[in-house]
């Protein structure tokens, strides 16, 4: 019973990285197909999958196709429920797809303006106020689960979630751009990073080289945060 997951470049596609972590995190059986997100080749490469147009597509052992990250969260938590993807308390769990359903649509500011790259860390990123609104409101909703749910654990609702997947791509932005948040959102970026999964999907993703890079700023650029991080 393997799914089949059909992805873009790891160190770019933040959309991907979400549908890979739910399937890695949790053990489910799947392979990987590599669209070429920058190569021009994703329409080819998604043909079959019709009517999907974007990565990341999961297709099913049934051979069921699923577009969007929500959708493939909802599918494969149905599907497999003593895997936990939400948190097992009901109160965790509804606040858990409140802060997933805020992600997925919104923090539109912090996505413009500091696309996901996992390729070093950028010197005098100038935060806008909308970057920084995002931001706020970003730390306000992970102190809150962590204060309700998360005393038990490094993630948002102690044992890691579907909330944590959705949220990995946010914390490799406030890694890649030296975004400014406090102590406490330092630590879950921080565990997010050192998180052996993030880990492996980062370092698949350097073995791509790129000329000219996605997403590239004129600014000085530093090595990725040292691992283990520290504060």
């Amino acid at each position: 019973m393997t799914y089949s997951l059909y992805i873009g470049d790891q160190t770019f596609s933040s959309w991907s990285l979400r549908g890979w972590l739910m399937l890695r995190k949790f053990g489910l059986p799947f392979e990987v197909h590599m669209v070429g997100l920058y190569d021009g080749t994703m329409t080819e490469d998604l043909a079959d999958l019709a009517p999907a147009r974007l990565v990341p597509v999961l297709r099913t052992p049934e051979g069921l196709v699923v577009g969007d990250t929500a959708a493939m969260a909802e599918t494969l938590a149905e599907r497999h429920p003593d895997a936990r993807l939400w948190p097992e308390d009901p109160a965790a769990r509804t606040l858990a797809r409140w802060m997933v359903a805020e992600m997925h649509s919104g923090f539109v500011a912090l996505r413009d303006e500091c696309p996901m790259q996992l390729l070093h860390q950028y010197e005098g990123f100038t935060t806008s106020d909308p970057v920084r609104a995002d931001l706020d409101r970003i730390e306000k909703l992970w102190s809150y689960a962590r204060e309700r749910h998360g005393q038990k654990g490094q993630w948002l609702f102690g044992s890691y979630s579907l909330a944590d997947v959705f949220f990995a791509p946010v914390a490799a932005r406030i890694a890649g751009y030296a975004l400014a948040v406090g102590t406490e959102a330092q630590e879950y970026v921080a565990a997010t990073l050192n998180d052996a999964a993030f880990r492996e999907w980062r370092e698949e993703g350097l073995k791509k080289s790129y000329d000219p890079v996605p997403y590239a700023l004129d600014l000085k650029t530093r090595d990725w945060p040292a691992l283990p991080l520290t504060h």
